[in-house]
């Protein structure tokens, strides 16, 4: 019996062998945009930063991940990858994937609770996804949780230093490419000028277009309640990112004191965050990124929070991968397409389909493949 014991164990290491990290890569780029995007936090946007891992097995599996920054930051995201978790990951089982999230998050949590090191975990975690769902043959959002094969979406423009004629302009080539929802970023020193373009906007997108405003965190709970009550009358689907993500309370306030439903999660970067919001803050939408949430693996977990909360999962920035995302989970509300063309630099096409819904990429893997000769002018440094 003991012999045979040890046969078995002895073909369970051997395949286990064979799906373990031989190699991990990273790449660091600075990708220029077309034209300066502004918000009211952030000020003004002139590049994106992409980081990508690619992780190696024994058995010539290749997973692509990747994370990414609104224009500082990746540097050091590449030297946590590089410097502090490579050599931990080398040699680990990458099937293994809740086992190596849980080993990335507590051998950095003493320095790095969320922030930098959830960017990392993301791009990793991505890898890793991309190297199952390529084993299994089957697509990301089937893998996910395969509830459907398309998701609703939105067009989120980074748009506060436009004109108003320009402003406009840019819905309408939103409205040309078939969306069916738009948001803009509000903010200005005197809220009466956001009110003022809202309402020029409901003008021009019409009563069935879906309408939601990002304030990227800038406002005082008293003046998000003004601005809000001003703007109920335009039927907004959301309020976003009103005031600083850390005032739970605050963001309940402003909730008791308007009828339009708030949203916000690009700033929260650990799952307990989402669940303290959660339960404070009095919210109508989540929207966690998985380049920042520790990759697909936290956002699910987001996800799971939401379904049992009855609260719509949404999701922020890097829509080429959240399309599989959105789409494998029950609870889907709305994507947002971003104004960071990440997908402009991938060799799967994102499409947006007759009805307004973007179409998950039907292929193995999470089906984000960076094309080199488009990517490559913009590398600036890889392991």
């Amino acid at each position: 019996m003991t012999t045979v014991v040890n046969k078995e164990a002895q073909v369970l290491d051997l395949a286990t062998a064979k799906s373990n990290i031989k190699a991990i890569k990273t790449e660091y780029y600075q990708i220029p945009l077309a034209e300066v995007l502004s918000d009211a936090k952030h000020g003004d946007h002139t590049h994106f930063e992409l980081v990508v891992c690619r992780v190696f097995t024994q058995d010539g599996f290749e997973g692509v991940g990747y994370t990414y920054t609104g224009g500082t930051g990746g540097r050091a995201i590449y030297s946590l990858i590089e410097d502090d978790l490579k050599s931990s990951l080398v040699g680990q089982d990458a099937s293994r994937i809740g086992k190596i999230w849980e080993d990335m998050l507590y051998k950095l949590h003493y320095v790095g609770r969320g922030g930098l090191l959830s960017f990392a975990m993301s791009a990793v975690d991505i890898a890793l996804w991309d190297i199952r769902c390529k084993r299994l043959n089957q697509p990301l959002w089937q893998v996910a949780g395969g509830a459907n094969s398309s998701t609703r979406c939105y067009a989120g423009g980074i748009d506060l230093n436009f004109s108003e004629e320009k402003l406009l302009n840019n819905i309408q080539g939103y409205l040309d490419r078939g969306f069916k929802g738009v948001k803009i970023k509000v903010g200005k020193p005197d809220y009466r000028e956001d009110v003022a373009r809202v309402a020029a906007v409901r003008k021009l997108i019409g009563k069935d277009i879906i309408f939601m405003v990002d304030a990227n965190y800038s406002l005082t709970v008293e003046t998000a309640i003004r601005f809000a009550k001003a703007i109920e009358q335009y039927d907004i689907t959301w309020f976003e990112e009103p005031t600083i993500p850390d005032d739970y309370q605050g963001y309940a306030r402003i909730a008791e004191n308007t009828s339009i439903p708030l949203a916000m999660g690009e700033n929260l970067h650990t799952v307990y965050e989402f669940n303290y919001a959660i339960q404070q803050a009095k919210l109508g939408f989540l929207q966690p990124d998985a380049s920042n949430i520790g990759g697909i693996t936290g956002w699910l977990k987001v996800a799971d929070l939401a379904y049992i909360n009855n609260l719509p999962i949404c999701t922020h920035g890097m829509h080429e991968l959240h399309v599989s995302l959105m789409s494998s989970q029950p609870n889907a509300g709305h994507m947002e397409v971003h104004s960071f063309p990440i997908e402009q630099y991938t060799t799967q096409p994102f499409i947006v389909d007759e009805n307004g819904r973007a179409v998950a990429p039907n292929v193995a893997g999470t089906g984000v493949e960076f094309d080199p000769a488009l990517v490559g002018p913009h590398l600036i440094k890889q392991s």
